[in-house]
Order: C-alpha cells, then structure tokens, then sequence
C-alpha cells in the first residue's frame, strides 16, 4: 500500500476540524507519540492529532480514508509489543482527551467509559460505588481502558476473575471510512449474529477506533490476604501452582518471580522489605480474596501446607496494608526494573498451567544454547510467564540475528506444549514474525480477510499483526 505524506493543507484541514491546540507538528509531541514501552523502538508520526469527541474522530477517518493517510491509534503508551508505534508516519490519533466516565449503572453492575480514562482511577470510581471492575494491569497506575480493551489485557486477578474479554458488553467504534457503529448490546446474554465486540477486543486498534466501552461490573469483594512464599528450586515454584489448584483452590492472584526478578525490582524502588537467603531461586505470590476473613485465613493456611510440600523457605503472611501494597509493588516494577537493567526483549508465552515447570526448563536451555540471560516472572496462575531476554554481554550480531533463531524455537516449544505466543501483551509489531508459528496459512488468510472488510484502504495501524 502506497501510503500519502503528510501536507500543509492536510493539516490545515485538521486544524479547521479540531482547531490548533489539537492539532501538532512540533517536536515534543512527535517525540512522545514515536514510542511506548517496547524496547527502544522510534517511529515518529507526521502530526498528533487529539480529537475530544466521536464526530471528530469520524471526520478524521473518513479523511485519512479518502486520502490514503495511514492512521495509529494511540493510548497512554504503556504497550509492549510495539501496537501504538507509527511505523508508515501519518497520523497518530491521541485519544488522551477521551478521559471521561459517562455513567456508572448501579442497578444493572455496568459502567459505560471512554477509553481514554486510566484503568485504576476507573476501578476506584468503581469501588466508591461498592463495585468491582477486576482486569489490573501492572500498568494499571498508567494506562488507557481503551488500550487495555485493544490488547485484551490480563494481570494477576485474571487467574480468577478473567481477563477484559469477560467484562466488555458493547462497544462503540468509528471504521476506518468513518463510519460510527455500536458492535453489541449492553447485555449478559447476546446471541444476536456475529460476536463483533468480542472481534474488536483484542485486534490491536487494527479493525476500529473505540470511542466509548459498556463494561459488566461485579460486587466489590471486602477483604483479601497476601502470601509471598520462597522456593529453593524456580520449577518447583512452578509445579506448586498446580498443586494449589489441584487442591480446589483458586487464589484471586498467583504470581510467579525468579530470583533475579524480585532482586532487580528491590534495588529499582529502593526496597529491602523482602529478605533474599542465598538459597531462594524463586518466590509464588499468592493473594486470596473474599468477603469473610475467617474464610481467608483458612484457605490462606490450607494453601501454605500444599507449599510446605515442596523445598521452601519461610513464607511471609503481610500483616498490614502497607506489606502488602509493598510486596504488590515490587511485584508490578519488575519489568521497569528489568528494562532499566539492560536493553531486553520481553516474550509474552502462556502454555496450560500443568506446563510451566517444562516451560521454564525449555527457557533456561535455549539461553544456554543461545547465550542469553532470561528473567522470567509472570501470572503463574494463568500459565502466563513474562520472559525477559536480557543483552548483557551478547554482540549486536547475536542479539539482532542469532536470538531470532532462539526466539523462534521458544515459541515451537511454547506450541507444542499446548500454548501460544502471547498471553496478554498481544502481536503488534515486534511478534508479527512469529505469527506463522502459532497460525496455519489459511488460518492467517482469514485473519487478513477480516481485515480487509474492516479496512480496505488498510490504512488503521498498518503494518502490525501481519507480516
């Protein structure tokens, strides 16, 4: 696709659209749109343009369409897999104005938002109401619910509550020609044609622009309690999920750290809250929630007894809000803390639960064989590990070409064992590469063709998902 430069008159137009305080060319918001959180990539669009309401951003597609402008969706920028770069210049869309929650419905446990509103001040207007919206992120301080319903986004309260798929009712979006459509209805219960919004959760800002999000809510638990418990072998940690979830138990959040995970997180927020014996490989972070403590501290000492079956160390109960909002902190920086390390690539692999402790052999043998490093942690509950491949001491020839190969066998084993290539991160543009591991020719020709009725001129976030 030959896509159009940027002109004068193009941006007049915009202008005229959204007047000159939305509308910008200067370096500093070129600068911020260029990149998110993948990597050290830059891609810097033509101009931003930050539209404030569904009409104009209508006006915009329909142009763009009309001209062969390529489009990027973008959010708060938190993405790691590359979904909000620009890679074919253009437009970025800034949907930073699209910031406000339209209506909470008590009655029917719904919210109606915009998806510009940050994913955890949205869940603490919700809590004010006695409500509970669950998907978090380890993003959540940060980023958009518009891009957390793109990416289908998970984090730990997945392993129980489920993942945004669960809680999205009804959309509405502006196509590519810009035209605006509601995709569902805001019901439990739809089986009415084609499951449209369940297509648009997930596809990468690819299909559509969302402009507004009805979101089913549940009644917002009272308590919880929180357990970190050390392992002195990392696949050990590993089969102990199981081993929970064997027992009938399922934990509000199961999280999985490597050593090097926890300790890389410690010394990026200057904590020494948590003790680190020269022995511990691994820490499970395990959280149980519910509306009666009594119930909690036994699930939370039946749990501790199916651990103690393993090679553990001392397990620490956080006896206040204050542990425990630390423990979660270290927890949620760990990918900052790894970043800040070294230049890395993060591999987003999910296999069945049962799998994890073959998983993360597989992992540690490929490094060896290919020279890297790996710092793994993940939502362990989900069979979701983060795999962090760290440069280090690798040549640039061997981390720009050898670790492709390494990459590649990670993901052939990841499928073989039953998973896939990512579990909440999604494709964008760094995994596009792989995607002839996870899907068969005609499973990826249905995918492009679903595209193409959506996006003709293919000019919405060009150049992600496919290669």
């Amino acid at each position: 696709m030959a896509f159009r430069k940027i002109t004068i008159d193009d941006v007049a137009w915009f202008s005229s659209i959204l007047g000159t305080n939305f509308v910008h060319t200067d370096q500093e918001h070129i600068e911020r749109c260029s990149g998110d959180q993948t990597e050290d990539l830059r891609y810097p669009p033509e101009v931003v343009l930050q539209p404030g309401t569904t009409a104009e951003v209508s006006s915009i597609m329909a142009y763009c369409n009309e001209h062969y402008i390529p489009v990027t969706p973008r959010g708060a920028g938190t993405g790691l897999s590359g979904g909000a770069l620009p890679v074919h210049g253009g437009v970025a869309l800034d949907m930073k104005r699209f910031n406000r929650i339209l209506h909470v419905d008590k009655r029917n446990f719904q919210v109606t938002t915009e998806p510009g509103v940050i994913t955890q001040e949205l869940q603490e207007h919700l809590k004010a109401e006695g409500l509970f919206y669950p998907p978090d992120p380890a993003s959540k301080g940060s980023c958009f619910i518009g891009g957390n319903v793109s990416e289908n986004s998970g984090g730990p309260r997945a392993v129980k509550y489920g993942v945004v798929k669960d809680y999205v009712l009804n959309l509405e979006i502006v196509l590519p020609d810009g035209t605006i459509i509601w995709t569902g209805a805001n019901v439990l219960k739809n089986a009415t044609g084609y499951n449209l919004t369940q297509l648009l959760v997930g596809s990468e800002g690819t299909l559509g622009i969302i402009t507004k999000i009805v979101l089913r809510l549940i009644p917002a638990v009272k308590h919880d309690l929180t357990i970190l418990v050390p392992f002195r072998s990392a696949v050990e940690a590993c089969a102990a999920v199981n081993a929970i979830f064997l027992a009938g138990y399922t934990p509000s959040a199961l999280e999985f750290m490597e050593r090097d995970a926890l300790e890389w997180s410690m010394k990026y927020v200057k904590s020494t809250g948590v003790d680190l014996p020269a022995d511990i490989a691994a820490h499970l972070l395990i959280e149980v929630d519910g509306n009666h403590m009594d119930e909690l501290f036994r699930d939370a000492e039946a749990i501790s007894e199916i651990v103690a079956g393993f090679d553990i160390g001392e397990i620490l109960l956080a006896d206040s809000s204050e542990q425990k909002n630390m423990l979660w902190t270290l927890r949620r920086k760990v990918g900052e803390a790894v970043k800040s390390n070294s230049i890395y690539k993060e591999e987003d692999t999910v296999v069945p639960r049962a799998e994890l402790p073959e998983l993360l052999q597989i992992i540690k043998r490929l490094g060896a064989e290919y020279g890297f490093q790996s710092v793994c942690y993940g939502h362990a509950g989900d069979g979701n590990l983060h795999v962090n491949i760290v440069k280090g001491n690798m040549s640039d020839e061997d981390w720009n070409v050898k670790l492709t190969e390494g990459i590649r066998k990670l993901f052939t084993e990841v499928i073989r064992l039953g998973g896939t290539i990512s579990g909440e991160h999604g494709i964008g543009l760094v995994q596009k590469e792989y995607m002839d591991i996870a899907f068969n020719a005609t499973q990826l020709a249905i995918m492009k063709q679903i595209k193409n009725v959506f996006d003709p001129r293919g000019i919405l976030n060009p150049g992600k998902l496919f290669v």
